[in-house]
């Protein structure tokens, strides 16, 4: 843009043709004039020091080069800001059938500016020169045809599911972790998943009233989660070890409450197979393998579902933002099947199970990793460690409650944290920090595969329990009622007793 000072002298001649073929028309034909040019990086003659017989200087002839037609020069009022970089179609002086236009040097910065430093200012009016295609360089760096970021070239699923991951400044990431905010901005996989199982309570409570004629069991007992009775739930897909394989002590042929008994003692009684349902064992052992993750899908009653979803929609949502749902995704399930094959190894055998507490304790298990990677991020570490241990612990007292299988918590927070550890986004600012990150990454992928092999092949032998007799106690408080948590725990007086 060029600047001229409109103070001459009289008698000085002033041209309406700024761009004329008779060399400075338009500008003061004075060399006292001041005359002072800004030609975005194209350095401009003095008049002063050089004279219209001499020749043109450079910018002149550029400018005689690209002319087309002549228009008069607009007053200075009627000026319209000049386009930006990003709107021209064509080089700076490609199109000179319009008059020079300029910005008031006096004028308000543009709306696109307004509230930015004048160091963002600079650095961007510094940037923008370098080239005529540029992306915003507060996240990327200037690109041209073959250099994008991979962020650009993922698709919509990509970028949906946490995967449009590309060049990040370092700076940027941890503002970011300050304010909370991940790969993705809404939890796709727990809503979706939060969907499924309400859907999947609703028809648990449809079976019960066909079955009882109510959706809650008020009868023989009251199911304490205010939901359907024990029989429904295993006929449902809980995790049962008799409809998973021969448990010593409770073969299939083993009578038990049928899913319409109302009687205490019962009167409907049913054979293990039958109760267990999804067409029996056809005379063979039996293998309902798939009940480590039906289980998690189930709920025992209005108030466990109620509990896990509020969970589910706050703390594990928040981690699927930040990992995003494809890592999200298989922590979330590699932590519920997980806790259910520890409760399956070590909890009665006799007292079905079911819940989404695993999973969403596996969850709660990647914000550790989080605490602990960004330590320095963190606002108030310290109480933060302080809070999140007492609820910790206090997650881990409600397994002692009746009902409840702690080995489903404990075994999900465990997957929770090696998975985590694997597949969270952690910011390494330092080489240190990101060797450290690899040591504990690569220890603990072949740690969790050890633990799912070890654990899934002792469930299948004869007696689980001979490996870690002294386990059962992590989930049961002995006591004369339960027989000191000796036995299977079964029982075909009563119904309603599943664990979540």
């Amino acid at each position: 843009m060029a600047h001229f000072n409109a103070n001459y002298p009289a008698g000085s001649k002033f041209h309406s043709d700024p761009f004329g073929d008779d060399g400075l028309d338009g500008i003061i034909q004075d060399d006292t004039t001041t005359f002072a040019t800004t030609t975005s990086g194209i350095p401009a003659l003095d008049p002063s020091s050089s004279s219209r017989d001499t020749g043109h200087t450079e910018a002149q002839s550029l400018i005689f080069n690209y002319r087309r037609t002549k228009s008069p020069l607009q007053d200075v009022s009627s000026r319209q800001p000049t386009p930006s970089l990003s709107e021209r179609s064509a080089p700076v002086f490609g199109d000179l059938s319009v008059p020079y236009k300029d910005e008031d040097t006096y004028s308000t910065r543009p709306s696109s500016f307004v509230g930015q430093s004048d160091d963002r200012l600079v650095h961007n009016a510094a940037d923008m020169g370098r080239s005529d295609s540029y992306q915003d360089l507060e996240y990327a760096e200037p690109s041209d045809e073959n250099s994008k970021l991979a962020a650009d070239r993922v698709s919509p699923f990509q970028k949906a599911i946490g995967m449009n991951t590309g060049k990040y400044p370092m700076d940027q990431r941890i503002e970011d972790k300050k304010r909370g905010i991940g790969r993705q901005k809404y939890p796709l996989v727990v809503w979706a998943l939060t969907i499924i199982m309400i859907g999947v309570f609703i028809n648990e409570l449809v079976v019960n009233t066909r079955a009882q004629g109510t959706p809650v069991s008020f009868k023989p007992v009251v199911n304490p989660m205010l939901g359907p009775s024990e029989s429904a739930l295993i006929n449902l897909g809980a995790r049962f070890p008799p409809c998973m394989k021969v448990v010593q002590g409770l073969p299939v042929t083993t009578q038990m409450a049928c899913l319409n008994d109302t009687a205490n003692p019962p009167d409907q009684l049913c054979s293990i197979e039958d109760v267990c349902g999804f067409g029996g064992f056809h005379g063979g052992e039996p293998n309902q393998w798939f009940r480590f993750i039906t289980a998690i899908f189930l709920h025992a009653g209005f108030i466990h579902i109620i509990l896990n979803m509020l969970a589910q929609l706050t703390i594990s949502a928040q981690i699927e933002r930040e990992m995003g749902s494809a890592g999200f995704f298989i922590t979330y399930f590699a932590a519920g099947i997980f806790g259910n094959v520890l409760g399956g190894n070590f909890s009665l055998v006799g007292a079905p199970s079911i819940g989404a507490s695993g999973a969403i304790f596996g969850t709660v298990a990647v914000t550790w990793v989080d605490l602990f990677a960004h330590w320095k991020y963190q606002y108030r570490p310290g109480k933060k460690l302080a809070i999140m241990t007492v609820e910790l612990l206090f997650g881990i007292a409600l397994g002692y409650i009746p009902y409840v299988d702690n080995f489903a918590h404990l075994g999900g927070l465990c997957m929770g944290l090696l998975v985590g550890t694997t597949l969270y986004p952690v910011i390494s600012p330092t080489k240190h920090h990101k060797l450290i990150m690899w040591a504990f990454r690569l220890a603990a992928i072949p740690l969790a595969i050890i633990l799912f092999v070890v654990l899934i092949r002792n469930f299948y032998t004869s007696d689980p329990y001979a490996a870690c007799s002294g386990c059962r106690y992590l989930s049961c408080i002995p006591t004369a009622s339960n027989n000191h948590c000796q036995g299977t725990g079964f029982s075909n007086t009563t119904t309603g007793g599943s664990s979540i």
